[in-house]
């Protein structure tokens, strides 16, 4: 289509030169003596990331290696908020009957997330195993896509755009990859589109437990089942991220605009409020202070500025009714479901649980791996689309005439 447009990331220099001088004017905070990250993000790494982002660290290098990716551009309708400029990655395959996959980000994530895994997705064993056609948007208010200038854009209309970006891109069926807000809008095009969407992959995982009401039979098997000594960790996981990792969900579900004067302004209030999330929801991830100030900068230079991205929490802890992010939590019927489990998520749930969620055709436990699996553990996340949607797999063959081999 004329209005699908190749996409470069080119920020100016004089949004470069800003964020330099406001850099050098940064006044930081003092600290206790002996805090650590139970504080929050620390003293000295925030100093040396800002003095590395203001003299050392060269967007230009990176930004030229994210544009090695496939990038584009369109406009896409969303109901009563008029045309969206949607910015995104579609990466093909050689492979002509290779599987349309969504690829859709959370927070503080970004399209940037899928670049490890597009080789991995696209470049397969041709017949041995299933090749994938990518598309991994930025979702309004992040990245390089426009700004929502209206209230009450929430996880049904962010589910809508994708959707609708997949139908114009051709792909009239296709899955989803998704984790963090992704998750959500996953569920939620599975409930809204089950003609499209036939199969998902998750790796974040956000059950209810089973309960005799909705899932009677699970429930009693659940009731018998002692938990693995794994799952014992996993829910220590879970409750150590709602007692001391939750505030910022709290804060950006009630007064982001608030926040969002800090992270506008002061690339190294951004920074700091990132830079908590990359340490705390990763497996040990051994990130380079380059890795770091990439991640940042995407949101420092992003279209709608790194404020608009905090809005998903408000709008979506502000659903009432059918729509309400709670369904996205019931059972889907229609979706085949795969589930990755990572042990260093933020939600670490018992593996049963995740079966109220739908028609679970693949599930592992992973040994290693956080919050951002694409990221972390590339070749694992692969490995499962790998395995469920190919030969023997639970959803292989699931699009008709696109087996991906």
């Amino acid at each position: 289509m004329a209005d699908i447009k190749t996409f470069n990331i080119s920020v100016s220099e004089s949004s470069i030169d800003i964020l330099k001088q406001k850099l050098s004017l940064a006044t930081f905070p003092d600290e206790l003596d002996e805090a650590a990250w139970d504080y929050g993000t620390p003293l000295t790494d925030v100093k040396r990331l800002t003095k590395y982002w203001l003299e050392k660290y060269d967007w230009r290098t990176h930004e030229e290696k994210l544009n090695k990716m496939p990038q584009f551009i369109t406009p896409i309708p969303v109901d009563g908020f008029g045309e969206l400029d949607i910015h995104f990655v579609h990466q093909k395959s050689e492979v002509e009957h290779a599987i349309p996959l969504l690829f859709i980000h959370g927070w503080p994530g970004s399209f940037h997330e899928v670049e490890k895994i597009l080789p991995l997705l696209t470049n397969t064993k041709c017949g041995e195993e299933p090749a994938f056609h990518v598309v991994a948007p930025s979702l309004p208010n992040f990245g390089f896509s426009g700004t929502v200038r209206k209230r009450g854009f929430r996880i049904p209309q962010y589910a809508e755009t994708c959707h609708k970006l997949m139908l114009k891109l051709g792909y009239k069926e296709y899955v989803t990859q998704a984790g963090d807000w992704g998750w959500w809008i996953s569920r939620t095009i599975g409930r809204l589109y089950p003609e499209s969407c036939l199969a998902s992959h998750v790796n974040m995982i956000y059950p209810f437990p089973p309960t005799l009401s909705k899932t009677p039979l699970l429930a009693i098997q659940h009731a018998m089942t002692p938990y693995t000594d794994k799952e014992k960790i996993g829910l220590q996981r879970s409750e150590w991220f709602h007692q001391e990792g939750y505030g910022y969900n709290s804060i950006q579900g009630t007064k982001p605009q608030t926040i969002g004067y800090a992270v506008a302004d002061s690339p190294v209030a951004l920074l700091a409020w990132l830079l908590e999330k990359l340490h705390d929801w990763t497996d040990s991830y051994p990130f380079t202070d380059d890795e770091i100030l990439t991640w940042v900068s995407i949101y420092q230079f992003s279209t709608a500025g790194p404020a608009a991205s905090l809005r998903i929490y408000y709008e979506a802890h502000h659903e009432e009714g059918n729509v309400s992010i709670n369904a996205a939590r019931g059972y889907i019927p229609h979706v085949k479901l795969g589930l990755g489990h990572f042990p260093k998520d933020i939600y670490v749930y018992p593996k049963m649980w995740a079966r109220s969620l739908g028609d679970v055709v693949f599930q592992r436990e992973h040994e290693a791996g956080g919050h951002f699996a694409a990221y972390e553990r590339p070749e694992d996340l692969a490995g499962d689309l790998k395995s469920m949607f190919g030969r023997g797999g639970g959803a292989f063959g699931i699009l008709k005439g696109k087996t991906g081999l």
